[in-house]
């Protein structure tokens, strides 16, 4: 399903977000300055749950982070564990 999602930037507002079904899932962060980003939520609702969307949003928000030399501060739970089963999966071994 997240395959075809359209992930919106919504540079002013923080955020990272699509509407699928009329429905608005997003990731919302804060840029600390000293290129550091703090991803601090994630929403699905209810109707949108189990179909990739909350991965979808983080690897986009993580790819910006990454081509804006950015450090990612993890303070949603949903993310820290993406980032670490993401760095797992990149590391040899």
């Amino acid at each position: 399903m997240s395959e075809g999602l359209s992930i919106h930037h919504d540079v002013p507002g923080h955020q990272f977000e699509t509407t699928v079904d009329g429905d608005r899932a997003y990731l919302a962060y804060m840029d600390l300055g000293k290129q550091t980003l703090d991803i601090y939520r994630t929403f699905v609702p209810n109707s949108l749950r189990g179909r990739g969307i909350a991965a979808a949003l983080t690897e986009h928000a993580l790819q910006y982070a990454e081509r804006q030399g950015y450090t990612v501060i993890p303070s949603c739970s949903y993310v820290e564990r993406y980032m670490h089963r993401r760095q797992r999966l990149t590391q040899p071994g």
